[in-house]
């Protein structure tokens, strides 16, 4: 009788701890935090130019060699206006290293002046390569937040 009793007190803990590591496992995506940091500026409007101000911060461990952003104005009702695609690090430019931050100026140049000065952006970073030419998924390793006017 002692033998099938002696035991008892493992189940609960045995149950309790595969919850746990379960509960982890499950969890850690959702904490892990992004790898390169994107804030974008509201747009400057002068003329038929715009001028969206990209703050950028490498939370990664090696130095981002080069990346490319690509950066769409879009009006009140969601039409797009005017749009460009440029290497916001690297490129001519300095690579940016680990744990430093950077800005650079988008700007789109219009084929006519803007009607509104009520412009939104909208980037997305479709390339992204680390120092020794290793590339990294954008869209896993880079978080894109607005500044509010």
């Amino acid at each position: 009788m002692s033998d099938r009793y002696s035991s008892w007190w493992r189940w609960p803990l045995y149950f309790y701890m595969k919850r746990f590591f379960l509960t982890a496992m499950l969890c850690y995506p959702l904490i892990t935090t992004a790898q390169l940091e994107v804030t974008l500026i509201p747009p400057k409007i002068i003329g038929q130019k715009a001028t969206v101000l990209l703050k950028m911060r490498n939370n990664l461990s090696e130095a981002v060699e080069s990346a490319r952003a690509v950066c769409f104005l879009m009006d009140d009702q969601g039409k797009m206006v005017g749009h460009g695609t440029k290497w916001v690090v690297g490129q001519n430019k300095q690579e940016l290293e680990p744990k430093s931050e950077t800005t650079f100026d988008f700007v789109i140049t219009g084929t006519q002046p803007f009607t509104t000065t009520n412009l939104t952006a909208k980037v997305s970073v479709s390339r992204i390569v680390l120092a020794g030419g290793k590339l990294i998924n954008p869209d896993k390793d880079v978080i894109i937040s607005n500044l509010s006017r």
